[in-house]
């Protein structure tokens, strides 16, 4: 009854007047505000500030500030395998493993469409048919920065504007299709590993996301906007910064088919951290 109820709740308040609304909480910087907040999350979620370079969570000008705080250099060391895929960030594995008759799966019962996710473009989703996915969830306790799994070029970013959905197993299980229904931002990578595309998925509260080349891409836009990038393309090393959460969700790595091997020992909710191995590319 009470998952019931929960998702009901999905479908029936403002998510984006809600999400927007906690944007603005999260960017006061107003002491008396943002202190006692930052205070609380930190002894709620038991968020480890010891590897943060600055490790007083009041010292922060704002929550989002706090919430996308930068480590330590050597508080996430990356996988030295010279085909490693690095995973792109701190969280829990949702799911990963084959892309099936072009659908990836999401739980039990519930899948999603590759195509419905990169924004709808078949020749986006024809690259990665028969490919690899690894689904990130980020938890509020987490680092909230994305990183790249392996150099690459980016090619084109797409802005795909939608529901925000809460995420999380409840909604994983009941909201069909759902990240390919929330907000995201598709990054098209050209690797040595081939295509890559990198999916940073909004939810419930998720203020904005940001990338390291574009700054804030969501939201400003309630239609699909594409950036191709030409000879000026971002060029990005392995385990590089490239974009963060405010309030943050998941991240999804799709490879093409024969690229990419995920490591047997992750599964369905294993507990990993940025730059970490997450597989290996089989090409390159």
């Amino acid at each position: 009854m009470q998952d019931r109820l929960f998702i009901a709740s999905q479908y029936l308040l403002p998510q984006h007047l809600l999400s927007r609304l906690a944007g603005g909480l999260a960017n006061c910087t107003w002491d008396w505000v943002k202190n006692p907040f930052i205070t609380w999350f930190v002894k709620r979620y038991q968020v480890d500030m010891s590897q943060a370079i600055e490790q007083d969570p009041t010292a922060y000008a704002c929550f989002n500030d706090f919430f996308t705080r930068a480590l330590l250099p050597d508080a996430r060391p990356l996988d030295p395998g010279e085909r490693s895929i690095l995973c792109p960030a701190d969280g829990a594995i949702s799911q990963l493993g084959a892309i099936e008759h072009g659908r990836i799966f999401q739980a039990k019962g519930q899948s999603f469409s590759v195509l419905e996710l990169l924004g709808g473009n078949p020749a986006h989703a024809s690259q990665f048919q028969g490919g690899q996915f690894a689904t990130v969830y980020l938890s509020p306790s987490d680092y909230h920065r994305v990183h790249m799994p392996l150099a690459g070029t980016l090619r084109e970013m797409i802005h795909v504007p939608g529901k925000l959905f809460s995420v999380n197993q409840t909604t994983a299980e009941n909201v069909p299709e759902l990240f390919a229904r929330n907000e995201r931002v598709v990054c098209l990578f050209d690797t040595e590993a081939g295509p890559m595309a990198v999916v940073l998925v909004g939810a419930m509260i998720v203020a904005s996301i940001e990338t390291v080349w574009a700054g804030l891409v969501a939201p400003p836009s309630r239609q699909v906007r594409s950036e191709v990038y030409g000879a000026s393309a971002p060029h990005l090393e392995r385990g590089a910064e490239m974009g963060r959460f405010k309030l943050g969700s998941t991240a999804i790595v799709l490879f093409g088919p024969g690229h990419a091997r995920w490591d047997e020992q992750l599964g369905a909710g294993s507990l990993v951290r940025m730059g970490q191995k997450l597989g290996e590319r089989l090409s390159g």
